[in-house]
């Protein structure tokens, strides 16, 4: 595959990006956009698995503050996971990419359980993999989760997709001053406070050296200049280059 860096991505995909400005839900053409892209990359012999989070439908840690408790607000966050990647899934197959959705909650009738093992033989064999419910366990998001299955599957890279073009030290739609990093150590991610991921995930990278690029989706075709090596986004790692 000549002029792409990384063979095994992991693809982080926020629920917020699914609903575009609409609020709630899925926008049925953010959907198509990214389930093209994927399915491009697919067909070029990229192996890609993707985490799904679950904002656009349930929000598990802002509904436990407003007093649900919050080991069931965040398996309800769970179940929203699960729905959007079903709904990535006919996506993908619609532009006839194979795929697989694996659940950390065991509900055989519409999804496989997760297996490490057969997940990697999927990637192999060239279908895409998407990983639903997080963990499987409360108190853990799907960002830890993006980082853990990144691991567990041998991926090169985890792409973190978002609606802003990388990381930056403020907030730029409230701040037009904002600075945006080009590449960060994780140790200053940390320190700094910025959101990147949550502090568990970038430990668990940090201490596996597997870098996190950022990047905005909604523009078409980010997905492929990433993996071409691109200068887009903020990358995160150990040590610049």
């Amino acid at each position: 595959m000549p002029g792409f860096l990384y063979k095994r991505v992991l693809l982080k995909l926020s629920g917020e990006a699914l609903m575009n400005s609409q609020g709630y839900g899925i926008d049925p053409k953010v959907m198509q956009s990214i389930a093209e892209q994927i399915a491009e990359l697919r067909d070029d012999g990229i192996e890609i698995a993707i985490v799904m989070g679950g904002g656009n439908i349930f929000r598990g840690v802002m509904e436990s503050r407003k007093g649900m408790d919050r080991t069931t607000a965040d398996y309800i966050g769970m179940l929203a996971t699960i729905m959007n990647s079903l709904a990535l899934q006919d996506a993908l197959e619609k532009h006839g990419a194979f795929t697989r959705v694996q659940t950390a909650i065991e509900m055989r009738e519409i999804a496989e359980p997760y297996i490490r093992r057969r997940a990697v033989r999927h990637l192999e064999k060239g279908r895409v993999v998407i990983f639903a419910a997080g963990t499987g366990n409360p108190y853990f998001s799907t960002d830890t989760a993006a980082s853990l299955r990144a691991l567990e599957i041998n991926a090169e890279a985890i792409l973190k997709a978002t609606k802003v073009d990388g990381v930056y030290d403020a907030d730029p739609k409230l701040n037009p001053d904002a600075k945006k990093f080009s590449e960060l150590r994780y140790i200053d991610v940390l320190n700094k406070g910025l959101k990147v991921m949550d502090a568990t995930s970038i430990s668990l990278c940090m201490d596996n050296d597997l870098p996190i690029i950022v990047f905005n989706l909604a523009q078409k075709g980010n997905i492929k200049r990433v993996l071409m090596g691109e200068k887009i986004g903020t990358i995160v790692r150990e040590k610049a280059q």
